[in-house]
Protein backbone atom coordinates (compact mmCIF):
# COMPACT_ATOMS: atom_id res chain seq x y z
CA UNK A 1 0.00 0.00 0.00
CA UNK A 2 1.33 3.63 -0.80
CA UNK A 3 1.29 6.58 1.56
CA UNK A 4 -0.42 9.26 -0.11
CA UNK A 5 0.04 11.91 2.73
CA UNK A 6 1.63 14.99 1.90
CA UNK A 7 4.10 16.69 3.51
CA UNK A 8 3.54 20.32 4.67
CA UNK A 9 5.91 21.69 1.95
CA UNK A 10 3.96 19.81 -0.60
CA UNK A 11 0.92 20.84 0.46
CA UNK A 12 1.90 24.20 0.42
CA UNK A 13 3.24 23.50 -3.05
CA UNK A 14 0.41 22.50 -4.34
CA UNK A 15 -2.06 25.22 -3.03
CA UNK A 16 0.48 27.76 -4.39
CA UNK A 17 0.01 26.10 -7.88
CA UNK A 18 -3.83 26.26 -7.11
CA UNK A 19 -3.65 29.89 -6.55
CA UNK A 20 -1.89 30.39 -9.69
CA UNK A 21 -4.31 28.71 -11.73
CA UNK A 22 -7.06 30.73 -10.10
CA UNK A 23 -5.23 33.80 -10.74
CA UNK A 24 -4.68 32.73 -14.69
CA UNK A 25 -8.76 31.88 -14.37
CA UNK A 26 -9.11 35.43 -13.35
CA UNK A 27 -7.17 37.24 -15.87
CA UNK A 28 -9.19 35.13 -18.64
CA UNK A 29 -12.73 36.83 -16.91
CA UNK A 30 -10.82 40.32 -16.74
CA UNK A 31 -14.30 42.22 -16.93
CA UNK A 32 -15.69 40.55 -13.96
CA UNK A 33 -13.55 42.57 -11.12
CA UNK A 34 -15.40 40.36 -8.26
CA UNK A 35 -13.81 36.79 -9.98
CA UNK A 36 -10.65 39.03 -10.14
CA UNK A 37 -10.20 40.25 -6.83
CA UNK A 38 -11.57 37.36 -5.09
CA UNK A 39 -8.57 35.46 -7.09
CA UNK A 40 -5.87 38.11 -5.64
CA UNK A 41 -7.43 37.92 -2.08
CA UNK A 42 -7.28 34.10 -2.22
CA UNK A 43 -3.57 34.53 -3.62
CA UNK A 44 -2.95 37.06 -0.89
CA UNK A 45 -4.13 34.24 1.41
CA UNK A 46 -2.35 31.38 0.35
CA UNK A 47 1.09 32.87 0.80
CA UNK A 48 0.58 34.09 4.36
CA UNK A 49 -0.45 30.30 5.39
CA UNK A 50 2.53 29.30 3.27
CA UNK A 51 4.54 31.69 5.19
CA UNK A 52 3.72 30.71 8.45
CA UNK A 53 3.91 27.43 7.78
CA UNK A 54 7.39 27.32 6.73
CA UNK A 55 8.42 29.79 9.16
CA UNK A 56 8.10 26.88 11.75
CA UNK A 57 10.90 24.74 13.33
CA UNK A 58 9.85 21.45 11.95
CA UNK A 59 9.43 22.91 8.20
CA UNK A 60 12.46 21.66 6.99
CA UNK A 61 13.80 24.75 4.97
CA UNK A 62 16.86 26.75 5.11
CA UNK A 63 16.92 29.88 7.17
CA UNK A 64 17.79 31.60 3.97
CA UNK A 65 15.25 30.25 2.08
CA UNK A 66 12.81 30.87 4.73
CA UNK A 67 13.81 34.66 4.10
CA UNK A 68 13.64 34.74 0.49
CA UNK A 69 10.07 33.14 0.86
CA UNK A 70 9.27 36.24 3.62
CA UNK A 71 10.67 38.91 1.29
CA UNK A 72 8.33 37.07 -1.70
CA UNK A 73 5.67 37.28 0.52
CA UNK A 74 6.02 40.63 1.32
CA UNK A 75 6.58 41.38 -2.42
CA UNK A 76 3.78 39.70 -3.19
CA UNK A 77 1.49 41.17 -0.95
CA UNK A 78 2.66 45.27 -2.46
CA UNK A 79 1.96 44.22 -5.91
CA UNK A 80 -1.72 42.89 -4.92
CA UNK A 81 -2.55 45.53 -2.64
CA UNK A 82 -1.10 47.73 -5.34
CA UNK A 83 -3.38 46.89 -7.82
CA UNK A 84 -6.88 48.60 -6.79
CA UNK A 85 -8.67 47.35 -8.89
CA UNK A 86 -6.91 47.81 -12.20
CA UNK A 87 -5.13 44.98 -12.93
CA UNK A 88 -2.15 44.87 -15.69
CA UNK A 89 -1.22 41.27 -17.41
CA UNK A 90 2.33 42.01 -16.48
CA UNK A 91 1.70 41.82 -13.03
CA UNK A 92 -0.93 39.23 -13.41
CA UNK A 93 1.95 37.20 -15.05
CA UNK A 94 4.64 37.99 -12.36
CA UNK A 95 2.12 36.71 -9.76
CA UNK A 96 1.41 33.68 -11.63
CA UNK A 97 5.16 33.07 -12.01
CA UNK A 98 6.10 33.36 -8.64
CA UNK A 99 3.30 31.04 -7.60
CA UNK A 100 4.68 28.10 -10.54
CA UNK A 101 8.37 28.69 -10.31
CA UNK A 102 8.24 28.18 -6.03
CA UNK A 103 5.67 25.81 -5.93
CA UNK A 104 7.83 23.57 -8.30
CA UNK A 105 11.12 24.54 -6.56
CA UNK A 106 9.59 23.10 -3.30
CA UNK A 107 8.18 19.80 -4.88
CA UNK A 108 11.70 19.55 -6.55
CA UNK A 109 13.23 19.94 -3.19
CA UNK A 110 11.30 17.41 -1.63
CA UNK A 111 11.68 14.71 -4.64
CA UNK A 112 15.56 15.67 -3.46
CA UNK A 113 14.83 14.89 0.21
CA UNK A 114 13.23 11.87 -0.42
CA UNK A 115 15.73 10.46 -2.79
Amino acid sequence: MTDTTLTLIEEQAYKLAEAAIALDRARSQADDAAVMLAALDNNLEVWTAFTVAVALPGSGLEAGVRDNLMRLRNFIAEQTLRINGAVRDATMDTLININLQISEGLLEGQKRAGA
